[in-house]
């Protein structure tokens, strides 16, 4: 007896989440049941879902089709369904969205023999905006089904690591004979056969990757491409040149082919409009810009003008403005123009309902395998709108004002004998949200608004250990980027015939491989945090709420990558012998130090290897600190500081060694007299600002401490802003006392030498302690060491001269070192270091200050405001090397400005300062006050800790303690 085959069953979207088959959240309400169907005769709609599945609903006819849409993300248990949208062809076989106002019967004619679509409607510029991994999959079978159309178009190699992408979310891990067949069996490009080769190879390196994943990595490269989320509309301009139309978050686009040859901005956009076939963008008076004010474009029909411009009134609605436009009032005796308006939920209002809303979301098996074929499917191009007269959108500029209503204001008028209709967007124009930034500061604007921070700060994750690992994140973030700066400097000085093989080689091999270790290590901290961010929310823990994992996995990856770097110190001093044997290669040197990527001195990117790895011990000890040994990462994060302690302290005593070494380094480049400022045993100590008494008076001059000798120095009136010499005073035999009393000068001391005495004061009692101190201890180090001799330091100058003639004489040096600069054209030098800044301020810093800031790096986004600005500009901030560096984003290569910290004061803003938020602190130098906005207690905690290192001086028990440790 034959067995009967089984019925065929037809699986949806929802089916991959191994959720039940049961009504869930309403994607356009905040309810928990859809819209109630109005009565009426029903019909069924069939409904093809982006798995190429299909599934039938029973519907009133009189229903909108806001109804069926609701139904639709129910049956599949969509939470973030405005994203999506149902297209269908019309009876003038256009493809055209469904209307979520209008009732069904007026927009289906035949809906028994009508297929519709469910398709992503509105595509973010970035896929981390998508909180839901439903969501990501459903953007990731659009991909899918563009590419396989053709309408996605790329180049060979980004189409082979998209397809891999998607073969391992398919089939699994790379098995050689497994992929090659299921490539043979299955096309996902137009063009397949000829990258089989290549798609393997990248297939090859997703192993581990779980689908959700994979998902993850075919959106971020999806994401960079021109075509990305394009829809293209035919037009001509008014030549008849043909081209092509089409509507982004950014703006309206024109593309000649596949090529994007122009782009206008929201901002700069006033108006769009149609008349017959003709569709203008009239745009904001510009006087740099070359367009007339009202470009004209030539579209295939009527119908076809009012499909583009309704979907650009959606998408400016969608991704520009705060809340759904209210509906305009019905005339009371006839109109002219299009009812049209966008219904639905603005990106803003989404981001912010799925962060805040309570219920308990359905799961998403990540671990079941979708195996279903997609045969590819026609691109739509065209969109429906009722037919009208003439219809017209104002676009309004967005208020300054951090206190902006969240309604959008309508108004109505005739322009050229057009109706009109204005939407004034709220959502200020800026840049596009960085990827992967925190939930608490992302959003679908650039710009944070005061009204907003209330709900923000009730946002998931509110764990700490989240926030310990964005700051993970973040860091990492930096790092991967000091070490491109590496790499490019690697390639410029390989290409140069000056460079010694050896150097060559040591540089090439430490790291190259690093750069590409830790790149990949970024990659898995981006995944789990985006998935730690989207899984979650303040009462649901998840299998990806924890990074120790991450970090014993990758710690035990780079023990190798260590090995080496102890030798660092051979780098530098490789470095600065080849730049002394080559003219040419110090200069370019000197040259790429003055770029802007190069944003600190290159001797400190060189040891950022070293402290990276004292930041994953110091992450690791808050993780460890945090959790609770029963905790499911506290055993990992235990393990991983173990191998990351190890290792640490293994190199603790070459680090300090090779920081005073870059030390000495960077103080070269800064001096001006000095033949052999680098010699063994030479520590260096302090530098700052002292006044030098002499017959003028009290004269401001540099002071360099070092283990065996005191330089001091003034500021050149030259082109290279260097430090010239005026004298030196050996330690040996050196005694110092206190002279306020004897000179009548506050905060006044003299050092006392062997063959010369000098009166200095400091500028605060603070400052004198500090200098004090420190001036002892090397004397003691100067009596039991023996140290380098002070008289081979510099062979023009002489200790002999009483302080009035050295001063006297100074002066004319640097008179007849500005005449020789001028002849011989010196290269020019960087003049932001820390000795200038402290030569502006005033102020010292100390070998142990340095120590110190280096330990405590930090980058983040941060809100800033001015004392008297209204509203806060979102930064994305690093801080390192005593200064806050500002970018409009992670992605950014070098900074847009900097800020020295020294001389600076940090508190919390007072209450009559009328900064009434959470996690604000405060900068205060003089007149100059900055206000800064963490996103967490944690953070906040953070900042202020680092920035407190930069601006307070370190306590004198601190400061032994570490001295202590250096092997004077």
């Amino acid at each position: 007896m034959a067995e009967s085959d089984p019925e065929p069953v037809t699986f949806g979207a929802g089916h991959r989440l191994g959720a039940p088959e049961t009504l869930g959240i309403s994607t356009l309400d905040p309810g928990h049941r859809p819209p109630a169907m109005p009565p009426g005769r029903h019909v069924t709609i069939r409904v093809r879902m982006l798995d190429d599945s299909e599934e039938l609903f029973d519907i009133s006819q009189k229903a909108s089709g806001k109804v069926l849409f609701d139904l639709v993300c129910s049956h599949m248990n969509l939470i973030e369904g405005d994203y999506f949208g149902l297209e269908f062809q019309n009876h003038q076989k256009m493809i055209v969205w469904l209307d979520h106002i209008k009732p069904i019967i007026k927009q289906l004619r035949r809906p028994k023999h009508t297929i519709l679509r469910f398709a992503v409607k509105f595509f973010p510029p970035d896929h981390a905006q998508l909180l839901e991994e439903l969501t990501r999959y459903l953007f990731a079978l659009q991909i899918k089904q563009d590419l396989s159309s053709g309408s996605l178009t790329c180049n060979n190699s980004s189409a082979a690591l998209m397809v891999s992408h998607i073969i391992q979310s398919e089939i699994g891990d790379f098995e050689e004979s497994q992929c090659r067949s299921h490539l043979l069996n299955n096309n996902y490009i137009p063009d397949q056969m000829p990258l089989i080769d290549k798609i393997m190879e990248c297939h090859s390196k997703n192993i581990g990757q779980t689908p959700a994943e994979s998902d993850y990595q075919l959106l971020e490269v999806a994401r960079r491409l021109e075509m990305y989320g394009i829809r293209l509309h035919p037009a001509k301009d008014r030549e008849g040149t043909i081209l092509s139309l089409a509507v982004a978050h950014t703006g309206v686009l024109v593309f000649q082919g596949h090529t994007k040859i122009n782009a206008f901005n929201w901002s700069k956009v006033r108006k769009l409009s149609f008349k017959r076939k003709r569709f203008l963008i009239k745009l904001r008076p510009d006087l740099n810009s070359s367009y007339q004010d009202t470009l004209e474009f030539l579209m295939g029909s009527r119908d076809c003008c009012k499909v583009f411009w309704k979907i650009c009134v959606e998408y400016h609605a969608f991704f520009r403005l705060f809340e759904e436009p209210k509906p305009k009032p019905k005339p009371v005796l006839f109109t002219r123009g299009s009812s049209f308006r966008f219904s639905g939920r603005t990106q803003k209002q989404v981001i912010d309902y799925v962060r805040e809303t309570e219920f308990k979301k359905l799961p998403f098996d990540s671990r079941v395998q979708h195996d279903s074929r997609l045969s590819p499917l026609p691109s739509p191009c065209h969109h429906e709108v009722p037919t009208e007269v003439s219809v017209s959108i104002f676009l309004c500029v967005a208020s300054n004002s951090p206190h902006l209503s969240a309604s959008s204001g309508h108004s109505h008028g005739m322009v050229n004998g057009q109706k009109s209709l204005e939407l004034c967007s709220h959502s200020p124009d800026g840049r596009q949200p960085s990827p992967l930034t925190s939930p608490l500061l992302n959003d679908a604007c650039s710009v944070r608004t005061d009204d907003e921070d209330e709900v923000r700060r009730k946002r998931f994750p509110t764990d700490r250990a989240y926030f310990i690992a964005k700051e993970l994140l973040t860091t990492e973030r930096t790092y991967v980027k000091d070490l491109e700066v590496i790499t490019s400097f690697q390639s410029a000085v390989g290409q140069d015939e000056a460079t010694p093989d050896s150097l060559k080689s040591t540089l090439f091999s430490t790291f190259e491989p690093l750069h590409k270790f830790h790149t990949g290590f970024l990659r898995e901290v981006e995944q789990r945090l985006a998935l730690w961010e989207g899984r979650s929310n303040a009462h649901i823990k998840g299998d990806y709420q924890r990074i120790g994992d991450v970090m014993l996995k990758n710690l035990q990856g780079l023990k190798p990558l260590t090995a080496n770097l102890h030798k660092q110190s051979e780098v530098l001093f490789e470095l600065e012998k080849a730049c002394r044997a080559s003219r040419k290669l110090e200069s370019l040197c000197r040259d790429f130090e003055l770029q802007k990527v190069c944003y600190i001195p290159l001797t400190v990117f060189i040891l950022r290897p070293l402290h990276r790895l004292i930041h994953y011990k110091q992450i690791l000890e808050r993780l460890c600190k945090h959790y609770l040994a029963t905790h499911v990462d506290f055993r990992d994060c235990r393990a991983a500081l173990a191998d990351v302690s190890e290792v640490v302290d293994q190199l603790q005593r070459s680090l300090i060694k090779m920081e005073n070494l870059q030390k000495l380094l960077e103080l070269k480049k800064d001096l001006i007299g000095v033949d052999n400022l680098l010699v063994p045993g030479r520590e260096f100590i302090r530098l700052g600002c002292l006044s030098k008494l002499s017959g003028k008076g009290l004269q401001q001059r540099m002071f360099f401490l070092f283990s065996d000798v005191i330089l001091y120095t003034s500021r050149g009136m030259t082109a290279t802003n260097q430090f010239k010499v005026h004298g030196q005073l050996p330690l040996h035999g050196m005694t110092i006392r206190e002279s306020e009393d004897e000179w009548g000068v506050p905060h006044a001391f003299t050092l006392v030498g062997q063959q010369q005495s000098v009166v200095v004061a400091a500028s605060s009692l603070t400052e004198m302690e500090k200098w004090v101190e420190d001036i002892k201890m090397a004397i003691e180090m100067a009596k039991t060491s023996n140290g380098p001799s002070s008289d081979l330091l510099t062979s023009n100058l002489t200790d002999s001269k009483c302080p009035e003639d050295s001063s006297a004489e100074a002066e004319s040096e640097d008179d007849m070192a500005a005449s020789q600069t001028s002849l011989e054209r010196p290269a020019p030098h960087r003049g932001n270091t820390m000795v200038h800044v402290c030569w502006h301020r005033n102020t010292s810093v100390s070998m142990v200050d340095f120590s110190i800031a280096v330990e405590n790096q930090l980058s983040g986004n941060l809100l800033r405001k001015f004392k008297n600005s209204n509203g806060w500009q979102k930064l994305w901030v690093v801080f390192t090397n005593f200064s806050l560096f500002f970018y409009k984003s992670h992605q950014d290569d070098y900074p847009l400005a900097s800020l020295p910290l020294l001389g600076y004061s940090v508190t919390v803003p007072s209450e009559s300062e009328n900064i009434h938020k959470d996690y604000v602190f405060k900068l205060h130098f003089k007149s100059h006050i900055y206000y800064f906005r963490s996103e967490s207690e944690y953070t906040f905690e953070r900042w202020m800790e680092v920035i407190r290192s930069a601006t307070i001086p370190s306590s004198r028990a601190r400061a032994m303690n570490s001295k202590e440790s250096h092997p004077h």
